[in-house]
């Protein structure tokens, strides 16, 4: 029973350090620009 009270400890533990990183990383602008990057390619370069 013991193995289990750590086991789910550790495993709330990571699951809060992976929610803390996904709220960092909204807040540092990560995800802002999520439409521009899957249709770059289809832009033409411009000749320099």
């Amino acid at each position: 029973m013991s193995a289990l009270i750590v086991l789910l400890s550790i495993s709330l533990l990571v699951a809060g350090g992976f929610l803390i990183a996904f709220i960092w990383s909204v807040r540092q602008g990560q995800y802002d620009d999520d439409c521009t990057p899957s249709i770059r390619i289809l832009f033409d370069d411009k000749e320099k």
